[in-house]
């Protein structure tokens, strides 16, 4: 071991660089941090893994394309099921038929 070490032209930076990955600091709700806490030990990873995995499928489900099935779940829903949502197109269509049958 030397006597005397020379840090002049040394850098103050993380030893070992993690790619991909950047350290923020946020806050974050006690419930949340405990919840995924809790999850991440009894699973046996850690709980910032988790919340990781649990934003990016949040990000995955927020950009994939409304389907057919999806909207019409989406609609079923929001519009009441007597009818009373229906547009002047379709009520106009609907008594277009029901003369003509």
């Amino acid at each position: 071991m030397r006597a005397e070490y020379d840090f002049a032209r040394g850098e103050r930076k993380a030893l070992v660089s993690s790619k991909g990955k950047t350290r923020i600091s946020i806050f974050i709700d006690n419930a949340v941090l405990d919840g995924f806490r809790a999850k991440g030990e009894a699973a046996g990873v850690g709980y910032q893994t988790m919340m990781n995995e649990a934003l990016k499928q949040y990000l995955a489900e927020n950009q994939r394309p409304i389907t057919e099935a999806r909207l019409r779940a989406i609609l079923t829903e929001v519009l009441p099921s007597s009818g009373e949502g229906l547009t002047r197109r379709s009520t106009r269509t609907r008594a277009k038929t029901a003369r003509a049958g």
